[in-house]
């Protein structure tokens, strides 16, 4: 499976925040076309995580930390949003007077599965929620590199066109330079200085 297509915030601890996670999500879903449910659902689901992490208490003044990755080619949407609280967050059923603790409720009920995982790196926990969302089309990502780093599998633009990597190799000039060797799916083979830069597309 390819590398999941993802996008990172910090947010701060102020209740602003939620509106900039869905503003965040909306703009990153509409560039995978994303269906209005989809969208929607991940919107509600982005909302109270990132709600019930700022009404976490923490030491000083830390950050919140948002994930939004589309994987499965498209299959599964997974939000995740970080913070450097202690416990674990639990659903609760409350009664019908109650004015709060929907927020996991709503969670649970929206997405696939969900769950919560001990930071790698640092302290805290991160709450995630994956939704199914069929029909996403993450646009390729693009990137510029050297051509000594171009790899077999990605794409790079040639002739006008986006071609497939076969194969790379390295040789040297009589000079001793180093230059690469990239092999096509169509056409001849491009030779590149090693430093030159290149424009590569991971799908």
């Amino acid at each position: 499976m390819s590398e999941p297509y993802e996008v990172k915030c910090r947010l701060v601890r102020c209740p602003s925040s939620v509106s900039r996670a869905r503003a965040v999500l909306r703009a990153k879903l509409g560039e995978w076309r994303a269906g209005q449910t989809v969208t929607e659902e991940g919107e509600l689901v982005l909302s109270e995580l990132v709600t019930n992490a700022l009404a976490v208490p923490v030491p000083g003044d830390r950050m919140i930390g948002v994930r939004i990755l589309c994987r499965e080619r498209g299959g599964v949407l997974r939000l995740e949003v970080s913070d450097a609280g202690e416990g674990r967050p639990v659903v609760r059923l409350p009664g019908e007077l109650d004015t709060a603790g929907r927020g996991l409720l709503l969670v649970e009920t929206l997405a696939h599965r969900w769950g919560v995982d001990e930071r790698q790196a640092g302290i805290g926990k991160t709450v995630w929620a994956e939704l199914l969302a069929p029909g996403i089309v993450p646009a390729p990502v693009e990137t510029d590199v050297a051509a000594v780093t171009v790899r077999p599998g990605q794409r790079v633009q040639a002739r006008g066109t986006w071609q497939m990597v076969r194969s790379v190799r390295s040789e040297r000039y009589a000079t001793g330079g180093l230059f690469v060797v990239v092999g096509l799916d169509d056409g001849p083979a491009l030779r590149l200085d090693a430093a030159q830069a290149v424009t590569v597309r991971t799908e």
